[in-house]
């Protein structure tokens, strides 16, 4: 197979493109067979009643209008946390240390690391610190602020990139003009940064929407509509587990209610995709 490709050196070309559009199209594949069984089976499921009424008979009646709320409120109090801590870090990361700083590297090593501790292990440390220590109980407050130290590492990380993806003559041109580091900072590198935060924005989303195993410990397994963050609140993700895995019979609106996370996902990846299209159109604009 070498001589062969050592021969016709346009081969090595043709497999690397080969084995490449092989991948995307399993990937592909994969995503279309997953899709298309969760809209067989959960399609007829799904209508306005099941998205706005509340579950009954342990799930199996009913819809998920409490637990698409209480998921709502566990995200919102995900991102109202992590996202100002997230880019404030990034910006200490990117703009105010340098390569081989040791503070920079330890915080860097330990984002790293922590990227890739399983959820379950931040469940209990929620669990052992908001719910117990903090004295929240299990609350979408706990819920929320458990998710948030899940998505921080993949957060601080994507946005650093997109500072550090920020050509240096930004930086030249704005010091030779007099600008300070503050007006420098929020308008002209955040902006340009927007695309690596929005990718760590979607990341972060897409992980904290669909975990489980964090929420079991924080949250709660409560399905009645929350009346403030320190009522508990079950997630639809752990709302879908336990149908499917607990209740007998309950396939049919596990389905339904995972065609509806997989909705939420997608539009929640298209609004993102969208905006930074729109900003990113607007800077070159108004350059």
């Amino acid at each position: 197979m070498g001589k062969v490709l050592a021969r016709y050196p346009g081969g090595r070309e043709w497999l690397a493109s080969a084995l490449g559009w092989s991948a995307a199209a399993l990937v592909t594949a994969t995503f279309c067979w997953l899709l298309g069984d969760i809209l067989w089976h959960g399609l007829p499921h799904v209508s306005w009643t099941f998205v706005t009424a509340s579950p009954r008979d342990a799930g199996r009646e009913g819809g998920i209008g409490p637990i698409l709320v209480s998921s709502m409120l566990i995200l919102g109090v995900c991102l109202g946390v992590s996202l100002p801590i997230g880019v404030g870090t990034a910006v200490l990361l990117a703009e105010f240390t340098t390569d081989d700083s040791l503070f920079g590297r330890l915080i860097r090593r330990s984002l790293d690391t922590l990227a890739g501790v399983p959820s379950i292990v931040f469940g209990l440390f929620g669990n052992a610190f908001f719910c117990k220590t903090l004295g929240l109980g299990f609350s979408i407050l706990s819920g929320g602020l458990t998710l948030a130290c899940m998505v921080l590492p993949i957060l601080i990380r994507s946005t650093e990139e997109g500072f550090r993806a920020v050509p240096s003559g930004y930086r030249l041109s704005a010091a030779a003009l007099g600008l300070s580091r503050t007006t420098t900072l929020f308008h002209l590198l955040l902006p340009a940064a927007v695309p690596g935060l929005l990718v760590g924005l979607v990341l972060g989303v897409g992980r904290a929407i669909a975990e489980t195993a964090a929420l079991i410990f924080t949250s709660g397994y409560v399905d009645r509509m929350p009346e403030s963050l320190l009522d508990s609140g079950r997630a639809l993700s752990l709302h879908i587990f336990d149908l499917s895995m607990n209740v007998s019979g309950g396939d049919a609106h596990a389905y339904a209610s995972a065609l509806v996370l997989v909705v939420l996902l997608l539009a929640i990846n298209g609004t993102a995709s969208w905006l930074a299209e729109h900003l990113l159109h607007r800077r070159i604009v108004t350059v």
